[in-house]
């Protein structure tokens, strides 16, 4: 069942003794996701006016302010608003589950997962979880580090598949494998050749660095203790921008995202050499907040992608 026939089926009890009916819920939930009340009601497909209306009235029922409205960036929400807006969220799927007629712990899943990441590992795994458990529903979202922490926080995932660099206390760890960091280099540089390169030699080419928020600060402790400055020539949010800029001559590359061998997109070769020594490594991991645990969807995909992660490549 849709959620907006959910919500049609509650519209008839708004005269309960219940302060707020779904339709605000919604409401709220969609200028959170959206970050304006325009494209709140774009999305809903109802006037903006009727969108402020709700938001007015929620903050009055719980009687702190939800969101605040910064100039040129749209809504924004408070501290408060994010937790009430993840208690929202999590009423949204209980009520999935009551009206669809389920029994015991509602079978959905939201999975936010590292942009950089998501292409080489989340629709398998999700696939495979799916063919395990055909009861089960997985959505998925992909995002920067910042945001997936934003996201958890909020509610609006249940699970992180990224990388452990950054991750807030507040958030539970589950391993999954380690991931080394590894250069790219252009086919016939001077480096290529090699079995490993250290990061001094790296340091003293022009770099091409992942610019998502905490990969960049990563990449850049790779090379920073070398004894020459680094010289990042350009700064991208893509994995196949940075390997294509690579391969046609733009400068070295760091990635950590463990891709197979093969031509970019226009054809050009790169070559993925090893960094020499001992390169500070990190996890793929899934996160998650603890009160996330509770479902037994939630600990059933985390198995599922402990076991999945653990066989042989």
């Amino acid at each position: 069942m849709l959620y907006s026939e959910i919500l049609g089926v509650y519209e008839g009890y708004t005269n309960m003794n219940i302060p707020l009916n779904f339709r605000q819920v919604e409401i709220l939930l969609a200028v959170a996701d959206t970050g304006s009340t325009a494209a709140a009601s774009r999305a809903l497909n109802t006037s903006q006016p009727s969108v402020s209306l709700a938001i007015a009235r929620c903050e009055e029922v719980f009687g702190q302010k939800l969101f605040i409205r910064i100039p040129g960036r749209g809504m924004e929400m408070t501290p408060y608003g994010q937790h009430k807006l993840a208690q929202l969220r999590e009423l949204e799927k209980q009520a999935r589950w009551v009206l669809s007629g389920g029994e015991g712990t509602p079978e959905f899943l939201t999975l936010g997962v590292f942009s950089t990441l998501g292409p080489r590992y989340a629709p398998q795994l999700v696939h495979r979880f799916l063919d395990a458990r055909p009861d089960a529903e997985v959505r998925i979202l992909e995002g920067d580090l910042q945001t997936l922490f934003d996201w958890l926080s909020e509610g609006r995932i249940d699970l992180a598949l990224l990388y452990d660099f950054g991750i807030p206390s507040d958030f539970v760890i589950t391993p999954l494998m380690a991931a080394e960091p590894y250069a790219l280099l252009p086919r016939g540089h001077k480096l290529a050749q090699q079995p490993s390169v250290r990061a001094e030699d790296l340091a003293q080419e022009p770099v091409i660095l992942m610019n998502l928020p905490h990969s960049r600060g990563y990449f850049l402790s790779l090379l920073q203790n070398a004894s020459v400055p680094v010289r990042v020539a350009h700064e991208t949010g893509s994995i196949e921008m940075l390997r294509s800029m690579v391969a046609n001559g733009f400068g070295v590359g760091l990635l950590a995202t463990d891709l197979p061998d093969g031509p970019c997109y226009d054809g050009s070769p790169v070559i993925r050499v090893p960094l020499n020594g001992r390169p500070p490594q990190h996890q793929i991991a899934l996160a998650h907040r603890s009160a996330a645990l509770k479902r037994p969807i939630t600990q059933a995909f985390t198995a599922f992608a402990e076991a999945c992660f653990s066989l042989p490549p």
